[in-house]
């Protein structure tokens, strides 16, 4: 009898269905709205109105629930029940489609999309509940994570470590800056790569280096066997008083950049390919003869280049105190500018970040996914290359 009753209501109801700007829409508010009654009266034990013994509960008004669909948003009036509360099943099942879409916007942020596109992607699918505002809000929930993950223990000693900057447009206030924030990559003893610290610099300066490895040392590391980077100032003097017994290695690719941005363009290709012969060299005395070689032969047309290579040489040659690791994997911090690229390639989609923590979340979310990847990946340098060079400096 129930069932032909409803099956005549919705007839009734039909032509008014067909009038809405939304007919299924209209249909699947009226559907929750008997959905609701019915689960109702099953709880208090009576229909609305009814006198019954066997009566549990009474109804108290309604309340305004908007319930976001894939069919678009609605407004349901949900019954109030004076003991107990009352929250409809479908609402309690949608929760697991509601965290599924929090990931996805997250999932989303961390790809690099920005919370408008975001914002227009929801209400495509007819949901209005979602706009930039709340996506910053859901996305603020990462911040837990980014926090553990820039403060997690390190171990007391990493052979090689890598350090480069990111430079990204950053609002400050009202001004947008150009901001550095340094990654520094490293090597455990079990040859697999972590990722150390990302740190925003408001300048770089030594003193803003020794604040960076400071922060790696209060979090337990101890000693490096070489560092990688590029030849500033600052971070190379914080290198040397941060970490005793460290070699610095001046990345050869940012060396070489150097050396040809004293030589005319259309030298440039040709002494590029007669450079790059001195770090192919089989051991350090090979390329430090071939440097001079070369030094000899282009002193008089060259000058200021050859003056650059002369100062900056023996810098780029500290990989050769470590013949036992792959040369490529420790003369330049070719790691981090693929790493650097992967990042600016989601950076740039957004293109002005509103804040340095919203830059942060970005950076963080995707570097912990990365870190991860490494994690499960085969060592970076062999075990037992590590091991070998670490009874080498004991026995010294």
């Amino acid at each position: 009898m129930a069932y032909n009753q409803n099956t005549a209501s919705f007839e009734k109801m039909l032509p008014r269905f067909m009038s809405e700007p939304d007919p299924m829409l209209s249909m699947l508010e009226w559907l929750c709205h008997k959905l609701m009654e019915v689960e109702v009266d099953t709880k208090v034990g009576a229909v609305k109105g009814e006198h019954s013994k066997d009566r549990s509960g009474y109804r108290s008004g309604t309340r305004v629930r908007r319930f976001d669909t894939r069919m678009g948003t609605m407004y349901l009036l949900v019954p109030k029940i004076r003991k107990g509360g009352y929250i409809p099943f479908f609402v309690t099942e949608k929760k697991r489609s509601e965290q599924a879409l929090l990931q996805v916007v997250q999932e989303a942020f961390v790809n690099g999309v920005s919370t408008r596109k975001i914002e227009r992607l929801a209400k495509s699918l007819g949901i209005e509940s979602i706009s930039a505002s709340q996506v910053s809000e859901i996305n603020k929930e990462l911040n837990e994570q980014v926090a553990e993950f820039r403060q997690k223990r390190l171990e007391s000693t990493y052979p090689v470590i890598w350090i480069d900057a990111l430079y990204e447009r950053i609002r400050v206030g009202h001004r947008v800056c150009n901001m550095a924030v340094h990654v520094v990559c490293g090597i455990n003893l079990e040859g697999k790569r972590e990722i150390l610290a990302v740190e925003p610099m408001y300048e770089e300066s030594m003193a803003s280096y020794m604040a960076l490895f400071n922060n790696l040392k209060d979090r337990g590391l101890q000693t490096v066997w070489l560092a990688v980077s590029d030849a500033h100032q600052g971070l190379v003097a914080a290198i040397q008083n941060s970490f005793l017994g460290c070699s610095w290695q001046r990345c050869k690719v940012h060396f070489m950049r150097n050396i040809l941005a004293h030589v005319p363009a259309k030298e440039k290709e040709h002494f590029a390919a007669r450079l790059k012969q001195i770090w192919q060299q089989p051991d350090a005395q090979s390329a430090r003869a071939y440097a001079e070689r070369l030094i000899q032969e282009y002193a008089a047309q060259f000058p200021r280049a050859v003056e650059v290579l002369e100062n900056g040489l023996e810098d780029s040659l500290q990989y050769y105190e470590f013949p036992e690791v792959d040369a490529r994997k420790i003369s330049s911090t070719n790691i981090l500018e693929r790493l650097n690229k992967e990042i600016r390639r989601r950076s740039r989609v957004v293109g002005i970040f509103p804040s340095m923590d919203s830059y942060l979340r970005l950076v963080c979310c995707y570097l912990i996914e990365y870190s991860k990847d490494w994690e499960s990946t085969r060592c970076y340098i062999q075990k037992n290359i590590i091991e070998s060079i670490l009874i080498k400096r004991l026995a010294a």
